[in-house]
């Protein structure tokens, strides 16, 4: 695979980085992903966040019961209809992770040079002479000079909060450490990892499939993010299982990337997953930390081409306590963005941060300079190189669209979609304006009812960089010859007017079908 360098075709005009950043409706074509807990489960956190751009909610059950997170999607619900900003929700497995148990809460201090015993004996205390686990088959995962490292809700890379160890020698079911920094871990639950170990968990656990069958289900969730993806056959058999669960069988799949094993597979999960999410907490600890950059390029370039979404995690970490992101945070979200990722996820820094709702406008604030200098011609070719000859019929006009766009100045793509697939490849050949993505709900049967589709479809767009969904009327088919459709189109341009992102006299291009053809126009607006 080739190196894909997005290297800026211009050197940029000074005055243009003293220029103020204007804030508009769309305070970014890349989507934030929050993760809501603690601090941001309020109605008014929410509302917050949804106001600086957060266009998707995770909900991690790693920590917390279903009881919880309800009532926090509640709340978001409420936040949803009195902002009136869309917003898809993410339900995040557990997976094969391993976790260190500590029931009594007290922080517990290690100190270098000492040794600490990790025991699947859950009925032990933790210390900071023994750490109980969740797992039994840890002895005999592990070896001698093994890394293990163990920290609060992932791993900070700061290394006075998360704990790195060696394996010391295996007894029985127990395994010895040396600990190799003094740290401190504060809190009741810390995740555990072992470093290039194939750990022999299931990928869905029965306590995800038990949250997935029934807090899943009571809230038709939009995406499932599948922590510590390996192969692809973790993706079939969690597909096959959400197929079974009715309203989630069109729930998307996305596979997390967080371990050597799932590198080694990416091209097959790929294949079979509905995106991607780049866990670069763990892979950080996984990879060697020269390596990290380079996966993360050569992954989200594999995405890309796919057209699959690609998320990527842990960008602003030390924003978790601090109200500024340190310079390579700020460097690193806007890489992210250059290297072609569709969304940024954050976690600890919304789940338990103290500056929610400014991390989410900082990021986007960040991402939105990245967009402006992003080498679109450059990717543009790329992507239609990597199509090849003959195109099919939908990536033509796709293309062909987003080429009008551009060469005319449009202020905005208008794309009438019914099952989001033609808006989604519009958006992957990274138009530099907005698509506003128009999902004409399609009228469906079970044989005892009739109910309209359109919503999933709409929402799942809300991961997707350039992609802002708007639900039309269910009365306007998506196809037509005769003239509801222009009724849609006043519709969607008055949508666009009143976002502040389209003004008179601008150009704006429409993909249609019309009849059985598919038909790229471009509009002139008059006053």
């Amino acid at each position: 695979m080739h190196s894909n360098h997005l290297l800026l075709e211009e050197p940029i005009r000074m005055a243009s980085i003293l220029e103020p950043s204007k804030a508009s409706f769309f305070p970014a074509m890349t989507k934030i992903v929050g993760t809501l807990g603690p601090r941001s489960r309020s109605v008014e956190v929410i509302s917050g966040c949804l106001k600086a751009g957060m266009s998707v909610a995770r909900f991690d059950f790693s920590w917390g019961d279903s009881a919880f997170h309800q009532e926090t999607l509640d709340n978001l619900r409420t936040a949803v209809k009195s902002t009136k900003k869309l917003c898809a929700v993410m339900l995040d497995t557990v997976g094969a992770e391993m976790q260190v148990v500590n029931k009594s809460e007290k922080a517990i201090t290690l100190k270098q040079d000492d040794n600490v015993i990790l025991t699947p004996d859950k009925g032990q205390e933790a210390s900071d002479q023994v750490l109980p686990i969740n797992f039994d088959g840890l002895a005999k995962a592990v070896k001698k000079g093994d890394t293990i490292f163990v920290g609060q809700y992932l791993f900070t890379g700061s290394e006075t909060t998360s704990v790195w160890l060696e394996v010391d020698k295996v007894n029985g079911d127990d395994v010895d450490c040396k600990i190799k920094n003094s740290a401190t871990l504060a809190g009741s639950l810390f995740t555990l990892h072992a470093s290039q170990v194939h750990i022999d968990l299931p990928t869905l656990t029965e306590k995800d499939k038990e949250n997935i069958s029934t807090w899943g289900v009571a809230n038709k969730i939009d995406f499932l993010s599948l922590s510590y993806t390996r192969h692809a056959q973790d993706v079939r058999e969690a597909r096959e299982y959400l197929s079974k669960l009715g309203d989630l069988s069109q729930t998307q799949i996305f596979a997390k990337i967080e371990n050597v094993e799932g590198l080694t597979h990416f091209d097959e999960i790929l294949q079979e997953a509905d995106g991607i999410i780049l866990s670069r907490g763990n892979l950080g600890i996984d990879l060697p930390p020269e390596k990290v950059f380079l996966f993360q390029k050569a992954a989200l370039y594999k995405c890309n081409m796919a057209g699959k979404p690609a998320v990527v995690t842990r960008v602003v970490d030390s924003m978790t306590d601090n109200l500024r992101p340190t310079r390579a945070e700020a460097t690193d979200v806007a890489n992210a963005v250059l290297d072609g990722s569709d969304a940024i996820l954050l976690g600890a820094e919304t789940l338990r941060g103290l500056y929610p709702v400014e991390t989410i406008s900082i990021v986007g604030k960040i991402c939105a300079e990245a967009e402006k200098v992003f080498n679109q011609d450059l990717y543009f070719k790329k992507t239609v190189k990597y199509v090849g000859e003959p195109m099919t019929h939908l990536e033509s006009i796709a293309s062909s669209a987003v080429r009008a766009a551009i060469k005319v100045k449009a202020s905005v793509i208008i794309c009438f979609t019914s099952s989001g697939r033609a808006a989604r490849l519009i958006a992957k050949y990274r138009p530099t304006m907005p698509v506003l993505s128009v999902v004409i709900p399609r009228l469906k049967t079970n044989q005892l009812r009739w109910s309209f589709s359109g919503a999933f479809e709409a929402r799942q767009s809300l991961i997707v960089r350039g992609l802002f969904p708007m639900l039309a009327d269910p009365r306007h088919p998506a196809e037509s010859t005769s003239a509801t459709n222009e009724s849609v189109l006043k519709v969607a341009l008055d949508h666009g007017k009143a976002a502040g992102v389209i003004k008179s006299h601008d150009r704006v291009v429409v993909c249609q079908k019309v009849g059985d053809a598919s038909v790229v126009k471009i509009i002139e607006l008059e006053d």
